[in-house]
Order: C-alpha cells, then structure tokens, then sequence
C-alpha cells in the first residue's frame, strides 16, 4: 500500500523528480520531463502501476532518514537483526542524460537485499517489451525507452525485475536506471559513484549562495533547495509541484494537475529565491516569462507548460483510481483558461522585485509591462475566478482588485525610480480609482473587514495580502479587523487557516478541503505586521512542526486526520516559510507599499 503524503521524499535532476515512499519505494516518476506521462504511478493507484523498491527483504519501513547536507541526496537506513544498510538515492542534474541511481552501502553485519523494478508507462497503463542488450535491462514501450544497469543478477518473475543480493560492511551495490527516446539505442549509464560526488558538488555549491543568515537557516535552505528542484532547467520555468491528483480531501474530487508553472506561484517562488541571492534563477525566470507572455497581453494566462506551452488540456485517467481512492485523477489543468485579474499585479510585482536587487529595467521587458497594465486598465473592472480558481460562476473577488492595483503601484514606482519613460499620472489615477472602488464596494464597515468578494459577506484568506503587498498601511483599523476576522472566522481549532469556508459554495466543487498551508504562513507575516509578533512566531514555529522529517510540505494540512493533503511537495507552501522567515528574522527584504 502506497505510504501516507508526507511520508515521501523528493529527488529530481532539474528536469522532472520523483517521489519516494519511507520504505524505500519510489512509487511517482515521469520521465523525461515534470509534465510527461509517469513510469511510475503507483502512488496514485496500487502496485500494479508501476513502482520500483530496493529494501531489506523482509523490512518494512526505514529506521531513519534524511538529506546530505543541503542537497537533494536522500538516504534511508535500515537496522535489521542481520545489521545495518543505507539506500541513497538521487538523480544527477545537468548529465545531459535523465537517471535515477540508487546505491545500496551496507554498514554492519551482512544483509539481505532485494530490488523489484516494476516499469509501466503512460501512468501505469502500458506494460513495456523488456530484454537485454549490451548487458542492460531495456525496457520500451511506444516513444520512452528506459534502460536498467546493476552490479548484481537479476531475474523476471510476473511481468516484473527482481534482484536478492547481500550487502556486508563496507559494500556498495549501485543500481543506475536510464531513461532514452525509444528509437535510440541505449546510452551507457553514468558511473554511479561519480555521479554521486558531482551531484553532492552541486547541491552544495548551489547551496553556499544563500544569502540567509537568520534562526530558521535549516527550514528555509530545505525549502530553497525544493524550490529549486521545481525548477525546470532547460527554460527557467517553476512548476507548482511535481505531482497530480494527489487529493485536498482524502476521497473527494479536488483532484488537479500542479506540474505546471502558474505565474503567481513562479513570481512568488522567484521572490523567495531573489532575496535569497539567487539572481541566476530570477534572470532565468525572466526570460520565461517573456517568452510564455509575449503577444497579445489580452491572451495572458494564469498558467503555462514548462516550455511555454499554452494548450494544457485536462481530461481523466479512469484506469488509476487515485490516491486512497480519491478520483478522478486528472492530466493537464483547465484553470489555464480562466480569468484571474491578479496574476497581472503578481507578475508587475515580482519584476518590481527583480530590478530591486539588481536585474536592470530592460526596455522590452518595460515595454511588455505597458502592454499589460494597458489591458489591465480595462480589464480590471471584470469579475473573475480569483486566485483560488473556483469552477463556480465568476465574481468581483477583493484580492483580484487589490492586485490589480499592486500592478498600477508597481508601475509607478518603476517610472519614479528609473526614468524609464512612460505615463506616471496615468497609473497614479488607476491606482486611485482601483483603491476608491475597493474601499467602497470590498469592504464590510459593520464588520470592520472585507470581503472575499464585492456583495458577499464570507471571507477569505487571500485578503491577508493586504498589508503584506502594501495596498493599506498595517496599522490600518480595517487591516488590523480584517486579520482579527480572518483568524476569527477561517481558522481551525489548531490555530491552521482555510482558504475559505467551502459551505458558502463559492468554488462549486462537492467536499471540502484541508487548512492551506500558504495561508497560514500569510497569517504569521499579517499578524507580524499588525504588531503581534509573539502570535506570529508561535504560529510560525507551530507550522514548522508540520513538516514531515525531511522539511517537506504538502499543499495542505487536515487536522481532522492529522495528515498533509493536496500535491507534494508543494512550492506555494515552502515561498511563504522563507519570506516569513525572513520577515521574524528581520532581515532586508524588497519593500512594499505605494509610492
């Protein structure tokens, strides 16, 4: 049975990762890229998707775990009445070729082994033509090809590759498994243990980048260093998470594809990561965006492929029943069609950001800006699906306002700051007349709070934003009532936030969901600036109690069942641990408000 959430871990080259489960399955891969169809599946289903486990016969989960050092090396150890072993695991970036290795060390006694290589591609449905050729294990089915190199026999049972082998003290037993288009002959495999050393070399040269010197320096270089395994090298773009379908709800339908990169999460994740001194990736990012964006800015979507594909076309996989039995589970996302005026002011900010710490006002990338604050000019009165992507009828959502108006703030600033040309008074006015349309139609003066939309009276969590991206001061009496309602009226017991109450049947979707993660951590930075940084470091540290062992965290967290839900590991989650980190630390970060 496919292990809890949050007992995984991540591994992955830059190109794509994969999920593996505490007893030393890796039970989600797809090969070559995020995006494509999985060789392994069987997390989202049983074992006959797919899967690829190498432990101690007999043993069930690891004993321990962790990462080496700051990188993306997981290795899980095994105490059994014959002695001790260690799996690592890891995937080398930049090889040029897209492996899994798997080195099996033995440190005590003599222990015995076994490897079961369950390969089934096109997400669990195509079990592929295996043979041998020039001493691999080749495996293909339709386009993918994936070759298999091991030091140890091997033999096939039940459509399926086995190997029992013993490891003593001081052995290593590598296994390397190589992934190649079909109509290629297979590559030699990388030499395992050189592989090893370079990609420790890697990861942690990456790592010394870090500018961070705060209390939190562990949580917040797991979550740059996971950050950055969502990267996808070759373009620059960031995907959500690696993982889809895994369900908001343990047996509902809030089942969607997050192996795409959405402007909002890309632009907070490139915030996290540019004031972390990573200006690479901000450029690379970038460069991206202008690419996925460019033509008509009436086009913009909310989401994009990794290479800036636009068709994201969602349909279902009926033969995977989904995690725990939660379905559908879906392929491709179609939230890329909706309206979300917000992305706008996220993608302005993030630039803002980006020229704050050193990436220069570029002429076309300023012109590309003009482009879309124009159409946002017009478009900004719209309702829309908001920032939560509801399927239900669209409304005049608070926080797609407020964003709207980040976009003409932004804006202004650029053009006060850099002498890039353009019409300063004409952004001024918008910011104006989108703050004046807010204050009138957004806000509950009887409550002293507003409002997840104009004419509704529920909440959300979303509107937290509001003195984090200086649209009001902080001290503000509607800020200050709107963050007391919030924790008032969308927290759980356990002090987590909800998105919104799903009750109101605002996203017309059945079920409901888990606290969100992201929301959470906006709460430590409003409850920060509100001047209650005693309840705001308190729950900060309460939410790095939830993470898994490893410093993984899924979208979501339900504490009904005490578990992580949503798809794993989650880059929305992990962009606001850092910024609240460095928010308690007191550390510089890009300024906000208005100018």
């Amino acid at each position: 049975m496919t292990g809890r959430i949050e007992d995984h871990g991540i591994i992955g080259d830059l190109h794509t990762a994969a999920l593996v489960d505490r007893d030393g399955t890796i039970d989600w891969l797809c090969l070559p890229r995020f995006d494509s169809a999985a060789c392994f599946a069987s997390l989202l289903g049983t074992a006959k998707h797919g899967f690829w486990r190498i432990a101690p016969i007999g043993a069930g989960q690891a004993d321990r775990r962790w990462y080496r050092g700051d990188t993306l090396i997981l290795e899980h150890v095994w105490d059994t009445p014959d002695g001790s072993v260690k799996v690592i695991d890891f995937m080398p970036p930049s090889s040029g070729q897209h492996d899994v290795v798997r080195v099996v060390e033995g440190l005590s006694g003599r222990v015995p082994m076994h490897s079961e290589l369950r390969l089934r591609f096109d997400y669990g449905r195509s079990v592929p033509w295996v043979h041998r050729e020039n001493g691999l294990i080749v495996g293909v089915a339709g386009p993918d090809s994936v070759a298999l190199h091991c030091e140890v026999p091997t033999y096939g049972r039940a459509l399926t590759t086995h190997s029992d082998f013993i490891v003593g003290e001081g052995d290593r037993v590598s296994f390397v498994l190589a992934w190649g288009p079909s109509h290629d002959p297979p590559e030699a495999p990388v030499d395992a243990f050189e592989a090893l050393e370079s990609t420790e070399k890697f990861w942690t040269d990456w790592a010394a980048q870090c500018t961070y010197d705060g209390p939190y320096r562990d949580a917040v270089m797991r979550s740059l260093v996971t950050l950055k395994a969502l990267t996808y090298e070759p373009t620059g773009g960031i995907v959500a998470a690696p993982t889809t379908s895994l369900p908001e709800g343990i047996g509902g339908v809030r089942n969607w594809d997050y192996r795409y990169c959405w402007l909002r999460d890309s632009a907070f994740t490139l915030d996290a990561l540019i004031r972390s001194g990573y200006v690479d990736e901000a450029r690379a990012w970038r460069d991206w965006l202008i690419r996925a964006i460019g033509g008509d800015p009436g086009d913009l979507q909310i989401m994009y492929g990794i290479s800036g594909e636009r068709r994201l076309q969602e349909y279902e996989i009926d033969w995977l029943p989904g995690y725990e039995g939660s379905s559908p589970v879906r392929v491709g996302n179609a939230a890329a069609e909706q309206l979300q005026i917000d992305v706008y002011g996220e993608v302005i900010d993030t630039l803002a950001r980006a020229r704050q710490h050193g990436l220069p006002l570029e002429r076309h990338v300023w012109a590309l800006q003009e482009k879309l604050l124009q159409h946002l000019e017009r478009a900004w009165t719209e309702p829309d699906e908001g920032i939560w992507e509801i399927r239900g009828p669209r409304r005049h959502f608070v926080h797609s306002k407020v964003m709207a108006w980040v976009a003409a703030d932004r804006a202004v600033a650029a053009l006060q700051g850099d002498g890039a040309g353009g019409q300063p008074d004409r952004w001024k006015a918008l910011r104006a007349t989108i703050m004046d349309d807010v204050l009138k139609h957004g806000y509950d003066a009887d409550r002293n709070t507003f409002t997840q939309s104009y004419g509704h009276p529920a909440l959300d969590a979303a509107l937290l934003q509001i003195p984090i991206v200086g649209f009001l001061p902080p001290d503000d009496p509607r800020v200050v009532g709107t963050v007391d309602a919030v924790e008032k009226e969308l927290c759980t017991d356990s002090g987590l936030v909800l998105r919104y109450r799903t009750e109101h049947d605002v996203d017309g979707l059945p079920g409901d969901e888990g606290a969100f993660l992201a929301c959470s951590f906006w709460l430590v930075e409003a409850l920060h600036l509100t001047g209650r940084t005693e309840r705001a470091r308190e729950l900060f540290e309460h939410l790095l109690g939830l993470r898994n062992d490893l410093g993984l965290l899924a979208e979501e967290f339900d504490p009904r069942i005490n578990r992580m839900v949503g798809n794993f590991p989650q880059a929305l989650s992990h962009i606001p641990l850092v910024t609240a980190a460095y928010l308690l630390s007191e550390l510089p970060g890009p300024a906000t408000g208005h100018a």
